[in-house]
């Protein structure tokens, strides 16, 4: 008897958006670097090592987090993100913007399936803490090269915002190379950052899809959301991810004219198994109020 295997799968689309704000921003990872340059626009950038601590994975499949305290007595602005990986060790690196962290330790399981450990002999928890505020900042993926935000952009952490920690996410696919128990790894992200006010603000804005792929099939997997902020989002780059299935991730900007007829423009397509890097979109146009936001993953 021949059992056929489904695959659960996921995917995902993650657009990188800057917001144009109407008022100026309040001026403001630590202050003094010995690791600075100077921008383009002639003011000081700094470079954080934002690393795992020597961690040695322990088993397949495995999603470490680590934190860092920000400043919030000052206002930072993150404006490039490093690579410090490959992806021979590490599958993927997220960067999530937290109110609080998942655990006070300085490192513990993060993966999705990661429950709590009855035994004790495992920390264990979410990246961000239970009903603080949460948001991706960055992802990395298949040796994806660093990223610089365009001039005047930044991400805002420390005072006056919501991100009050930043937490390294590195998923750990296969351990092979620590089996010997001696071997350590340092991947993570040099955040290069500021604190010269940037006059627009980054955000990521991440719409993925999950599902099911019967054994020797194409299924197309979609999903929606609707901009419901009465805000002007200026899209610059975006960013496409599944595991070994993914075939093409598209995304588009999806706008409804006085007749009542949806217009479909196209931010990006992708295969996902090329560099998962951050690429510039085909459309700079403004996403609007009332438009929709719409992503679409070939899987097979």
């Amino acid at each position: 008897m021949l059992l056929e295997r489904f695959h659960m799968v996921a995917s995902s689309t993650v657009f990188l958006l800057t917001v144009g704000l109407l008022a100026e921003l309040a001026s403001g990872l630590v202050e003094n670097s010995n690791d600075t340059k100077t921008s383009s626009g002639s003011y000081a950038v700094g470079r954080f090592p934002f690393l795992m601590p020597k961690v040695i994975p322990y088993k397949p499949e495995l999603y470490l987090c680590t934190p860092v305290k920000v400043d919030y007595t000052k206002s930072y602005y993150i404006v490039g993100f490093e690579p410090n990986a490959t992806m021979a060790t590490a599958h993927h690196m997220l960067l999530y913007g937290c109110g609080a962290p998942g655990s006070e330790s300085a490192v513990w399981n993060c993966g999705e399936m990661a429950k709590s450990d009855p035994d004790g002999k495992e920390e264990v928890g979410s990246p961000c803490g239970t009903g603080s505020s949460s948001q991706i900042i960055y992802a990395w993926a298949r040796d994806a090269p660093k990223l610089e935000l365009p001039e005047s952009v930044g991400f805002k952490v420390g005072k006056d915002s919501p991100i009050k920690y930043i937490v390294l996410q590195v998923h750990y696919a296969h351990i092979d190379k620590f089996k010997d128990g001696t071997t350590y790894d340092d991947s993570g992200i040099f955040l290069h950052y500021t604190l010269k006010t940037m006059t627009k603000q980054a955000g990521v804005l991440l719409l993925g899809t999950g599902g099911y792929i019967p054994p020797n099939k194409v299924e197309h997997m979609e999903t929606l959301c609707d901009i419901r902020e009465n805000k002007t989002i200026h899209p610059f780059a975006y960013r496409t991810h599944t595991h070994s299935l993914g075939r093409v991730v598209s995304g588009y900007r999806v706008r409804v004219d006085e007749q009542g007829t949806d217009h479909w423009t196209r931010l990006g397509k992708r295969d996902p198994l090329t560099p998962q890097m951050f690429y510039p979109v085909e459309s700079t146009e403004p996403i609007l109020y009332k438009d929709r936001l719409a992503a679409r993953c070939t899987m097979e």
